[in-house]
């Protein structure tokens, strides 16, 4: 097998659909397998996936949250490929992305991993598609409000290029090198277990690259940011792979460092009771403002989206031609119908289109999808 897909999900099944979709269409003639492993959702996860997709997918159903890192070595354990892909469930690919990304990786055989060109929700270029590794010093610059380093913003975004850290939200892997440097560190149980692996990558004789392949990252759908237990599990992470690879340095050098994760990680946890008081108090408006949406499509999507806006109170504009779209503002979300644009025409739209937001509806599932919101 080239190519093994791993999507570890958690309550996000119509994000999870749509990537898998994307990712069957960008591996049309590519020899595959498309493993979920579902950290135990109880929105019906498991049984949606199992009716949509059948035996196109393996489905892998925890007992529990496993974490990111233990439920993908699951199903990279299980998997049999020249090729492993990370994928997050929140994202989708261009028809194009994965064979690009294999084809580089068969040419640079130095390539233990590869990163690609990430877009955010509202359409613009996400800085962490290519990073540096937090040394202390990268650390202590980024904490000081200095990140051109971490971020690598010295690279082109079109080219090809050696960076030193992916991210997990879609990591290419050469199964020779995870052979050699073994999988992912499971004392992590979110975030940081991508920096680890790209550090160890480098450390075991390979590369990482970044290549601009394109793809969409609605970001961290499945989790709560604003949550107790993500500040605990973020800046936890920080702290492992801080012990885990620089326990050697200097105090002078490790002290201000894991004084920093501590003051930012407390400053984050006051914030967040703060906002959470002023809500439970009623001194934060709870509504927000509704965003404008401009369905476009075939005719078939846009008399079904008539009827959805006029059930759900929508401002809803409706066009057959993306040629003939509104200026873009914050408050518009672009709905792009899935049968009439591919993901790779959706993306250079969306492009076109910043900072409106991007939208989705399939006329296979007559499901809107936002990057804050589903509606059905």
């Amino acid at each position: 097998m080239r190519l093994a897909i791993v999507i570890v999900s958690y309550r996000v099944r119509y994000y999870l659909e749509q990537c898998i979709v994307s990712a069957e269409r960008a591996t049309e003639g590519i020899d595959r397998r498309i493993f979920v492993v579902d950290n135990h959702s109880d929105d019906g996860t498991v049984e949606y996936l199992a009716e949509r997709f059948g035996s196109r997918i393996t489905l892998i159903e925890g007992n529990h949250n496993l974490g990111f890192s233990k439920a993908n070595n699951i199903a990279i354990r299980q998997s049999k490929s020249q090729y492993v892909l990370l994928l997050n469930p929140d994202t989708f690919v261009s028809e194009e992305s994965l064979q690009e990304v294999l084809t580089f990786m068969d040419t640079h055989p130095r390539c233990g991993g590869c990163g690609v060109m990430m877009h955010n929700a509202d359409g613009t270029l996400a800085r962490e598609s290519r990073r540096g590794l937090p040394t202390p010093w990268v650390a202590l610059q980024k904490m000081a409000g200095r990140s051109d380093r971490y971020y690598m913003s010295h690279l082109p975004w079109d080219r090809p290029g050696q960076i030193e850290a992916m991210s997990g939200a879609f990591c290419m892997l050469r199964r020779e090198a995870l052979d050699k440097i073994g999988l992912l560190d499971e004392d992590f149980f979110m975030y940081g277990e991508d920096i680890d692996l790209s550090y160890r990558l480098l450390k075991g004789g390979y590369e990482n690259w970044y290549v601009p392949a394109r793809i969409v990252h609605y970001k961290g759908e499945s989790t709560q940011k604003t949550s107790f237990r993500y500040v605990h599990v973020f800046y936890q992470a920080m702290l492992i792979f801080f012990r885990k690879h620089y326990s050697h340095v200097s105090r002078f050098v490790a002290l201000p460092i894991k004084t920093g994760i501590y003051l930012r990680a407390l400053l984050a946890l006051l914030q967040t009771q703060y906002w959470n008081l002023r809500h439970s108090l009623g001194l934060v408006e709870t509504g927000e403002e509704q965003p404008e949406y401009v369905f476009v499509g075939s005719e078939k999507m846009l008399e079904e989206c008539r009827l959805l806006a006029q059930r759900k109170g929508l401002t809803a504009t409706f066009a057959h031609d993306a040629s003939a779209l509104p200026p873009a503002t914050t408050r518009l979300c672009i709905v792009y119908d899935t049968d009439t644009f591919s993901f790779s025409q959706i993306i250079s739209l969306a492009e076109r289109n910043s900072p409106a937001r991007i939208g989705t509806y399939s006329p296979q599932t007559n499901i809107l999808i936002t990057p804050s919101e589903i509606i059905k």
